[in-house]
């Protein structure tokens, strides 16, 4: 279902926007009970708007991103209150920086836990070999 509201605004209906994103409507009806997004309705049925589906387009990717829902809450919160978008860019920046820093210190993490294991199986190849 695609059709036009009266204002021309394209609308979509759970289905077709968990399709066109990759997702489940379980997924959106989620975000929507978190109140990240607010579909319209059409009697029982929720239709989203391009505005709808953009956000949902911007909850993934700061999920993908890592970013938690309370993050994300509040990046969605203040471009809707921010015109020029100063205060939502900063925020985003400050915690675009904050998951670098995450990141980076996981990644040594990983490095470190990688080196080991490979130590590990260097040392039990090394007595295998001992005990032929």
């Amino acid at each position: 279902m695609a059709q036009d509201d009266d204002d021309g605004t394209e609308l979509k209906n759970i289905q077709r926007v968990a399709t066109e994103l990759g997702v489940t409507s379980r997924t959106i009806r989620f975000y929507e009970d978190k109140g990240l997004i607010a579909p319209q309705r059409a009697g029982s049925m929720r239709v989203y708007t391009r505005r709808e589906v953009a956000r949902l387009q911007l909850i993934l990717r700061g999920k993908r991103l890592g970013f938690t829902l309370r993050d994300i809450k509040e990046f969605l919160d203040l471009y809707d209150v921010d015109s020029l978008h100063l205060a939502q860019m900063r925020r985003l920046r400050e915690r675009v920086i904050e998951r670098i820093e995450e990141l980076e210190m996981q990644r040594e993490a990983i490095e470190q836990t990688v080196a080991e294991l490979i130590e590990i199986e260097r040392q039990a190849s090394d007595r295998l070999q001992q005990a032929r």
